[in-house]
């Protein structure tokens, strides 16, 4: 007898599904087939909230959106999911089923099976429960290392991918201007070349991982007038040109980000999301960035309902997707039914919504997710039994282990700036004394914790929820760190509640001290609610509250004190700049940043950050920055001096270091040539320590008016006692560019001078040059960095 085999029948070709093809054809067959509504879908995404139960996710309602009904919009598909795991606390593996079975759903609901981008803040680490809170991007900016950074982001994204994951809202490109902005404690730095090296690591390591990194804010947010969130922004083309842009052009040349986002504001009446020649014209046509441009969150409808340049939500849909904006977030507003009516209506081409969607599935299927073997499970919980009950898998996935928080700790610790020290510092962990911690940040355990960071961004609003992470207060990581003392703690005054009831008791205790260890700084908070943050700006930069009178009484007293600062931005501190026996500045250090103080305090920590943003004199005398040119320095015609207390890039350590012995090969080259300069840096003192190399620009005479000087590039050194490193540079001319009358950049032939300095306000060896032959114009191939040599030499 013959048997028969019955044959399966195939399922039919889908050129979208087949990964022998390229990206471009696979994408381009799959919207040959989806009609307007599922075109559209792919471009916006839903703000959801994970179940703590592994339940799908649930629509996440706000007083700025309607309710969002799932069942009605899964069948066209869905572009992104918002902030599953950051919009409430959700244990990260019921987290993680929680958003399986969401994109199982999601992949079922639409006939091409196409899965959402799920997307989180990442700021200062994955803004998750539970998640490793990391040291905001300032005291990123304050390491001066960027492979540090890199390694952060890279461990960060780690995390976010392995519970599903696919993009990450960071990192913050913009420049500070003004430091009374909220959200300072957001950015780098107030340096142009800084903010660029350390943010384009930071997108190299999360990419690393598989993690879509997001550049903000394209352009121009952190420049608004008065430091005022969301404010209008004033400034001229050459600056947005020469400092607020070079960044982002140095993240998309060097890192491969693929995504980035716009900013808020409007620049001399254009708003961001709605300016074709920025998101268009500069970023793609002419940087070459081929990613995807995403929307500040509610950035689209803003465009009517704050920037007055749309009458109607389909007519700032069509204005946002004419400029180059391609996905709505956090959700569904105005590129849903008012997107699609405009389409059908002829106002807005349909070809705008194949180009926005020809990109975004472009990089979903770079994510592998039309790929034929995706899978919704994310990889940490292959092997798991996802159909158990909730309590079989609560707990299970650690999103704060101990590689985690020694690498927050490291980064903690490189960022910790000595500003001042008469000698007191480093402490004797061994001496028995009698430490009197005073102030609001003594004991309290989110003081080292920015805006983003989850038990502040979303845990206040969940009071009855445990942190999920290990904050220890500052009081208990100086007892740990000297046990041999005696620490008395007196909270003296709120961050900003103006009381000084508490002063008779926290003077009392400073005088019986040995020492006084101040606890001052910031509360971070949302739109008011803190002293830094978003919506949390300030009127100077004066301490918040009574502080500042605290500070003085303290002083008053005669026991020396160690102002210790924990805050988002940098705060004049009056008579404590010249008065305290030692001044340390630490910016959010993270869920390490006590320990980290306290290793500084007794030294076995050497300090090593550098001021990433001065530190003010004068707390009125704003805004400003070192990037200054000649008439924005102190003169005779003003009453008001905008000399910094401690300059940028200013910071001490535990030994010191001897410049020496520089040669500068070059003392003429042509404009399309490079400098080549050598010097020596020896640890002269009897501690490991470390110095950074600082190269400024000065250039004397310019066609337009330039700054004083500005940062081309830098070196960190860490030398043992004894020991020299002889440093090479070669520099080339295109770093002396600019910005012309012409609107073109240009290097010009003139004198110039590289300063070597240990900070802005401290130039140690100058070398002079002269460039030579005609101005030359360069474009965004220019050379953006110096290139440096280093070899250590045996100690002495």
């Amino acid at each position: 007898m013959t048997g028969t085999v019955a044959v399966q029948p195939q399922a039919p070709y889908r050129a979208w599904r087949d990964p022998a093809l390229s990206a471009e054809d696979r994408v381009d067959a799959l919207i040959r087939e989806m009609t307007l509504r599922e075109k559209v879908a792919q471009l916006f995404g839903v703000w959801v909230g994970a179940s703590d139960e592994g339940a799908e996710v649930a629509p996440h309602q706000h007083d700025m959106e309607e309710p969002v009904d799932l069942d009605d919009l899964l069948p066209d598909g869905l572009g992104q999911l918002t902030r599953p795991f950051g919009t409430v606390p959700v244990d990260p593996a019921l987290g993680a089923l929680s958003l399986m079975r969401t994109q199982a759903r999601i992949s079922a609901a639409n006939r091409f099976g196409i899965p959402a981008v799920a997307h989180e803040e990442c700021l200062a680490g994955f803004a998750a429960w539970g998640a490793t809170a990391y040291p905001v991007p300032l005291s990123w900016g304050a390491t001066f290392d960027p492979a540090l950074v890199r390694e952060m982001a890279a461990a960060i994204g780690r995390d976010m991918r392995a519970v599903g994951v696919h993009q990450g809202l960071a990192p913050v490109l913009d420049v500070v201007r003004d430091a009374r902005w909220g959200r300072v404690e957001e950015t780098i730095g107030e340096d142009p070349y800084l903010v660029g090296t350390i943010a384009t690591a930071y997108v190299r390591g999360l990419e690393s991982a598989g993690v879509v990194a997001t550049l903000k804010h394209f352009a121009g947010y952190s420049a608004s007038r008065a430091g005022r969130n969301l404010a209008p922004v004033g400034m001229g083309a050459r600056e947005l040109a020469d400092v607020i842009l070079p960044p982002f052009e140095m993240a998309v040349r060097e890192s491969g980000v693929r995504s980035v986002m716009h900013a808020y504001t409007d620049t001399d009446g254009i708003p961001s999301a709605a300016d074709d020649r920025l998101l268009t014209g500069l970023l793609r046509d002419t940087w070459g960035f081929t990613g995807t441009v995403v929307a500040d969150y509610f950035g689209i409808a803003f465009l009517k309902t704050l920037h007055g340049v749309a009458g109607t939500f389909g007519e700032a849909a069509g204005a946002a997707l004419a400029a180059g904006v391609d996905v709505e977030l956090p959700t569904v507003k105005t590129f849903g039914a008012p997107l699609l009516d405009a389409v059908r209506q002829g106002d807005v081409p349909e070809e705008l919504v194949d180009r926005a969607v020809r990109r975004v599935l472009l990089q979903k299927t770079r994510l592998g997710l039309l790929d034929p073997d995706w899978s919704p499970v994310p990889p940490a919980l292959r092997g798991a039994d996802t159909t158990a009950g909730p309590d079989a898998l609560r707990g299970t996935i650690d999103l704060d282990p101990a590689a985690n928080r020694e690498l927050a700790g490291r980064i903690a610790e490189q960022a910790v700036v000595l500003l001042r020290n008469d000698g007191i510092l480093p402490l004797d962990p061994r001496a028995p004394r009698r430490i009197a911690l005073i102030g609001p940040n003594s004991e309290a355990p989110t003081a080292v914790l920015g805006c983003y960071a989850f038990p502040v961004h979303v845990g206040g609003q969940h009071p009855d929820v445990p942190v999920g992470i290990d904050l220890p207060t500052l009081r208990e990581a100086l007892v740990a760190e000297f046990p041999g003392a005696e620490v008395v703690v007196a909270r003296g005054t709120g961050i900003d509640d103006g009381g000084t009831e508490g002063f008779a008791e926290a003077l009392d205790i400073a005088r019986g001290a040995d020492l006084v260890v101040a606890a001052l700084g910031d509360r971070a908070g949302l739109f008011g609610r803190g002293t830094s943050g978003e919506g949390c700006d300030a009127e100077s930069l004066v301490l918040p509250g009574a502080q500042s009178l605290l500070l003085d009484a303290l002083l008053d007293t005669g026991t020396p004190v160690v102002t210790t600062l924990l805050a988002g931005r940098p705060y004049a501190l009056g008579r404590a700049a010249d008065e305290s026996a030692a001044v340390l500045q630490s910016f959010f250090p993270g869920e390490a940043g006590t320990a980290a103080l306290a290793s500084v305090l007794s030294g076995r920590t050497g300090p090593s950050g550098r001021l990433p943003v001065s530190v003010p004199r004068h707390p009125g005398a704003q805004p400003s920055t070192y990037l200054a040119s000649r008439l924005g320095h102190r003169n005779e015609v003003s009453s008001i001096d905008p000399t910094p207390a401690f300059g940028f890039g200013h910071g001490l350590t535990y030994t010191s270091f001897a410049w020496s012995d520089l040669v500068v090969e070059d003392t003429e080259v042509p404009t399309d040539g490079d400098v080549r300069l050598a010097l020596t840096v020896a640890n002269t003192g009897d501690r490991a320590g470390t110095e950074l190399v600082q190269l400024y620009l000065h250039d004397p005479v310019a066609s337009v008016v330039q700054p004083v000087q500005r940062l081309v590039g830098y070196v960190r050194l860490d030398l043992a006692p004894g020991q020299e490193a002889r440093i090479r540079a070669v520099v080339p001319a295109d770093l002396a560019s600019f910005t012309g009358r012409n609107g073109r950049r240009v290097v010009e032939p003139g004198e110039l001078e590289l300063r070597l300095s240990a900070s802005s306000t401290e130039p140690r060896l100058t070398a002079r040059t002269t460039l030579t032959g005609p101005v030359r114009q360069v474009d965004h191939h220019r050379r953006l960095h110096a290139d440096f040599e280093v070899l250590r030499l045996p100690c002495r």
